[in-house]
């Protein structure tokens, strides 16, 4: 390379070093949202949460644990997710290769005949038309990020990358939020099993009792009828429940990628959940919540995409080179074959039917659609942890009542029984009432004991744990 082409070559980069001092695009920062009252009157400032315990803290149950473990193995929207991964990494590899120049080769024969006609040499000259021409060469091309064009797009391929890890990570707080909550209804429906097993056993004694009270004329042959449909009314129950046990099996093993079939399980009644519900500071659902952080990179995205379309309006600049061997003799092909070429040059946008314009302004759009979506979310994770908590606790105040309830009507089942064999005083109508309520109430005494340890589940996903 002679001196003319390195003063040239020099002069050109302190042309880039001066445009890289005019950048168009603006850096990012986190948007300022209000985070104040998202629990709904819960004003803590102790910053310790459940949500920085590792799930196998959170359950004690092994059968639980074991199937969230699987989970977490085999779930295919969890596989899915971590391939989409590897896209949004293959794309942030290409954006950073960008800065790069580009280099291919090329290897060329190319043979050629003239017309002697067309040559028009005087007659007896003899020239040789036919001739072949060998070249090979290397060309490159690279074009300076002088506006943050290529650094802009690498941001955006970059915070696509992050937003794609907090959806699987998104994905992994569900799931395990999925597997514990049906493996509680599971348990709850079998209690429900047993209470409805245990009633029609009871309700199979009240027709011989009352078949026996007929005989003796304490009772008329309607509360023999009246018996047995109860006892119908409790038998025609189970069959719901096993369905419902059966259903909810089936999701569990969906969920943890397996074909549907039976599950070994705990009892209702063997749970022992955390009561220690620390919900930490609002303001630590931003790091937190993995669907949160998801819709910040999304907004992060669709900023460095409005950088992106702002450099459109600025001028390219590029260098190209090339080089190689060129001989019209391939057995001289590195004589005095030697050939290059360096160009640069700046090519400004002037006229383009309003595509720049158009593209700025849709994405400013998509970048406020973003931002509403991300203020959105954190309002929704608020929102999702002032109802787990409150259910949590609305779930605990009842025990105590229904605990009361339950045993008063027990003693009422008792007493009309017991009143209907030696006293005029009642009827059929109320022991199948008494038996009825205290039916009821077991049933939900289950629900309540159901409410208390999926409002667990749904705290500490709401809260954003699960993916550590």
């Amino acid at each position: 390379m002679n001196k003319t082409c390195l003063k040239y070559t020099f002069s050109v980069l302190l042309l880039i070093c001066a445009l890289l001092s005019c950048k168009v695009t603006k850096p990012y920062g986190q948007p300022d949202l209000n985070t104040n009252d998202l629990y709904r009157g819960q004003s803590n400032t102790d910053t310790a949460t459940i949500a920085s315990m590792p799930w196998e803290s959170l359950f004690a149950d092994t059968t639980l644990k074991a199937l969230i473990r699987e989970g977490l193995y085999q779930n295919l929207n969890l596989k899915v997710a971590v391939q989409k991964i590897a896209e949004a990494q293959a794309s942030f590899g290409q954006s950073k290769a960008a800065f790069l120049p580009g280099l291919s080769g090329n290897a060329s024969v190319a043979r050629s005949k003239q017309s002697l006609a067309s040559l028009d040499y005087p007659p007896g000259i003899i020239v040789n038309t036919v001739t072949t021409a060998y070249q090979f060469g290397l060309t490159s091309s690279w074009e300076a990020d002088v506006w943050g064009q290529l650094s802009s797009a690498k941001k955006a391929d970059y915070a696509n990358l992050l937003q794609t890890d907090a959806a699987k990570r998104a994905i992994q707080t569900q799931l395990i939020a999925d597997i514990a909550n049906n493996y509680y209804l599971l348990l709850a429906y079998d209690k429900e099993l047993e209470i409805l097993d245990k009633t029609l056993q009871n309700r199979v004694k009240d027709v011989e009792t009352m078949k026996a009270l007929k005989e003796g004329d304490v009772v008329n042959g309607a509360a023999v009828v009246q018996s047995e449909a109860n006892r119908y009314a409790a038998e025609v129950a189970i069959p719901d429940i096993k369905r419902s046990i059966r259903e909810t099996e089936n999701a569990i093993d969906i969920l943890v990628g397996r074909p549907p079939g039976p599950l070994n399980h705990a009892k209702l009644d063997d749970q022992k959940p955390i009561t220690d519900l620390q919900t930490g500071i609002p303001a630590q659902l931003l790091k937190n919540r993995p669907d949160v952080q998801q819709a910040e990179f999304a907004f992060r995205s669709a900023f460095e995409n409005t950088n992106l379309a702002r450099t459109y309006f600025y001028p390219a600049f590029t260098i190209t080179a090339s080089g190689g061997f060129s001989n019209l003799q391939l057995k001289d092909f590195f004589v005095n074959s030697v050939f290059y070429n360096l160009a640069a040059g700046l090519t400004q946008p002037i006229f383009n039917q309003g595509a720049n314009k158009a593209r700025l302004k849709t994405a400013q759009a998509q970048q406020m659609e973003a931002l509403y979506n991300f203020q959105q979310s954190l309002l929704t994770a608020g929102q999702e942890v002032s109802n787990a908590l409150y259910a949590y606790q609305t779930g605990v105040e009842k025990d105590s009542s229904r605990g009361k309830e339950i045993i008063a009507l027990e003693k009422s089942v008792d007493y009309t029984e017991q009143l209907l064999r030696y006293s005029s005083a009642t009827n059929y109508n109320d022991v199948l009432t008494s038996e009825q309520n205290l039916l009821s109430a077991q049933l939900s005494a289950v629900n309540d004991r159901l409410q208390q340890l999926q409002a667990i589940v749904n705290l500490y996903r709401a809260l954003g744990g699960g993916w550590r």
